[in-house]
């Protein structure tokens, strides 16, 4: 017994040594030479060097002086990262959806976009449409007591686009570089 025991054991030994240890610190140091920024999480500081949040990670903004992101399923919290996992039929659903667009309708801007009342997969996705950006705009503008059209070009400067996907606003930029604005309060 011992000639299939004391191989079968130092082989779970060397294995969990080389996959448990070895390769995630081999990874780890590579990402940290390689990648800091994205390995260390995506961290956005502010000017004084506070981490205000992750480029990578929705976080809840409340309050009409804020663009707000796509709804959380996990109420912004990772370690609950998915959608809802309610069927497009399923009353719930469509019950949280009509109340959160009567909730953000706004008079004359025709209707809410889709990606104001739906989750993301993740349910974590910093980034909006610029549509959606668009639509809080006036709020935005009026809360903070800002022109209009400074907040729009607020929205076009923080517009990212790439060459595979439409184009994207990221929600944590624009509320930070809102708040950066001169006569923002």
């Amino acid at each position: 017994m011992s000639t299939y025991l004391r191989p079968a054991v130092s082989l779970l030994v060397v294995m969990t040594l080389i996959t448990g240890v070895a390769y995630p610190l081999a990874v780890t140091a590579v990402a940290q030479v390689a990648f800091p920024e994205q390995a260390n999480g995506s961290l956005v500081r502010d000017e004084g060097g506070k981490v205000r949040g992750s480029s990578l990670i929705a976080q809840n903004f409340t309050g009409d002086g804020w663009f707000h992101p796509r709804p959380s399923a996990g109420d912004f919290a990772t370690v609950s990262s998915s959608a809802s996992n309610l069927a497009p039929s399923n009353p719930a659903l469509a019950s949280r959806i009509k109340d959160d667009a009567a909730r953000l309708y706004v008079d004359g801007q025709g209707p809410v976009p889709l990606a104001l009342l739906t989750t993301s997969g993740s349910g974590l996705d910093p980034h909006l449409p610029p549509a959606a950006a668009d639509y809080q705009v006036a709020r935005v503008a009026q809360a903070r007591q800002l022109p209009v059209a400074a907040v729009q070009q607020l929205v076009a400067e923080h517009t990212e686009r790439s060459l595979f996907g439409p184009p994207v606003v990221n929600v944590l930029a624009l509320n930070l570089a809102l708040d950066r604005l001169p006569s923002a309060h």
